[in-house]
């Protein structure tokens, strides 16, 4: 009986001490977030989506490289807002297609979305959003600045590790002290 008793001891403390250890990775209440919407659920149009998205990041890696602050990424989006529809139009001609696209930089609604287990509310967020033709169809999105796009993507398989990383990456951009 009282190794039964120690055995169920043991496994609440390493239950309970394993969910102490996970953290949740938090959008910063100051940050920029980034999205494409797909025209519809086609797999044509999921695809030019992630096409435009692949294009737009490289600008978007190469715009906001260096940028420690808010202010300073903001600035450099505004101002490479014609790259970036350069970049769009270009991506939409190599895929032999004119759908009209709309891209907004500034207060944009965002739906409630889940990502790494951590549920973000619905609202109007600080953004660059990009919707092909009537943005009916499923959407990417991520976080700009900080820049955990760029850090996701470099990541995407080990939890653990991004949660180091992001981790890092807001200490570096002073959200955490």
């Amino acid at each position: 009986m009282k190794k039964i008793f120690v055995f169920l001891i043991v496994v609440t403390i390493v239950f309970v001490s394993n969910d102490l250890s996970k953290e949740e990775v938090i959008i910063p209440t100051e940050s920029i977030r980034f999205r494409v919407i797909a025209n519809s659920d086609k797999e044509e149009d999921q695809a030019l989506k992630m096409k435009v998205k692949e294009n737009l990041n490289k600008d978007i890696e190469k715009i906001l490289n260096n940028k420690k602050s808010l202010v300073d990424s903001r600035k450099s989006i505004e101002e490479s807002l014609p790259l970036l529809k350069e970049t769009i139009n270009k991506t939409l001609k190599e895929n032999n297609t004119n759908i009209d696209y709309n891209i907004n930089y500034g207060e944009n609604y965002f739906p409630t979305k889940e990502y790494k287990n951590v549920i973000y509310k619905e609202g109007n967020y600080e953004s660059l959003v990009v919707k092909l033709g009537k943005g009916e169809g499923e959407n990417f999105w991520c976080v700009l600045f900080p820049p955990l796009c760029f850090i996701d993507e470099e990541n995407e398989s080990k939890d653990v590790e991004y949660h180091l990383l992001v981790k890092d990456i807001l200490k570096k951009f002073d959200f955490l002290k």
